[in-house]
């Protein structure tokens, strides 16, 4: 176990570093220095985060160029003629109708919330394994409008769902987790690094795999709070900062 965590301290170090930044997703909320502009840009860029990193910035780099790359702004003031162009836009399945709701829902919200975290605090115990309940809560809240389109939930994932929520967790993590290595933000501070859960991603769930943290069969929600447990057996206070670690052991040394 401690070779094992000295393994993991070592390459957590060498990927939690600003060479990290510009491959990947990442990168789009670090265009920005406005907290709400942050927020919304990777909430964007995480829920598209499937299929190769290079398509995924292309994608959001197109979409926040509609908004003239000031979403906050944009969620505000828009109109309804400046929706328009977002009905060509589309990245796998995820298509106007999504962007659309997606638009809605945000304009909605930060016209009386000057941040999504609280959006997440729906389901708040103060409690190290409080984050399914607040993942499940925020799903549900993210869909009470009336007219919510049954086909854009698939997008939000839940544990009610028994999802492993590897793109909301991703989202989290770069939110909450605070360090002075300057990839993940750490501009929220109501939920801690400690609530947070791995985010189970093909990469991350073959390298825990091969390294003997994952012993269950399929990858679904009790999957990535397995991983996360055995992660805090290494460091309780932030166990996700290994995410660096095994998805860099994946994708860059092809581990």
């Amino acid at each position: 176990m401690n070779s094992l965590k000295d393994f993991l301290e070592e390459k957590y170090f060498q990927y939690n570093q600003p060479g990290f930044i510009p491959n990947d997703p990442i990168s789009i909320p670090h265009k920005y220095s406005k907290k709400e502009d942050i927020e919304i840009t990777g909430f964007f860029a995480a829920i598209l985060a499937w299929g190769q990193r290079k398509t995924i910035i292309n994608k959001c780099n197109e979409l926040f160029g509609l908004m003239d790359n000031a979403p906050h702004d944009f969620l505000i003031h828009h109109q309804e003629s400046d929706l328009k162009p977002f009905l060509n836009f589309k990245h796998r399945t995820f298509n106007a109708t999504d962007t659309l709701y997606f638009i809605h829902f945000l304009a909605w919200y930060y016209q009386t919330h000057s941040s999504l975290e609280e959006a997440f605090l729906i389901g708040q115990t103060n409690q190290d394994d409080a984050m399914e309940n607040m993942l499940i809560r925020f799903h549900d809240f993210f869909f009470s409008f009336a007219d919510a389109p049954s086909r854009t939930r698939k997008h939000i994932a839940t544990p009610a769902r028994k999802a492993a929520c590897k793109r909301i967790n991703m989202f989290l993590r770069w939110m909450v987790r605070k360090d002075n290595k300057g990839v993940d933000f750490g501009i929220w501070q109501k939920i801690q690094p400690a609530q947070l859960i791995c985010p189970c991603d093909l990469h991350v769930d073959r390298v825990a795999r091969k390294l003997g943290l994952i012993q269950r069969k399929q990858t679904d929600w009790l999957t990535a709070l397995e991983l996360t447990n055995r992660l805090r057996e290494f460091d309780p206070s932030d166990p996700v900062k290994y995410d660096f670690a095994l998805f860099g052991l994946g994708i860059e040394e092809k581990f």
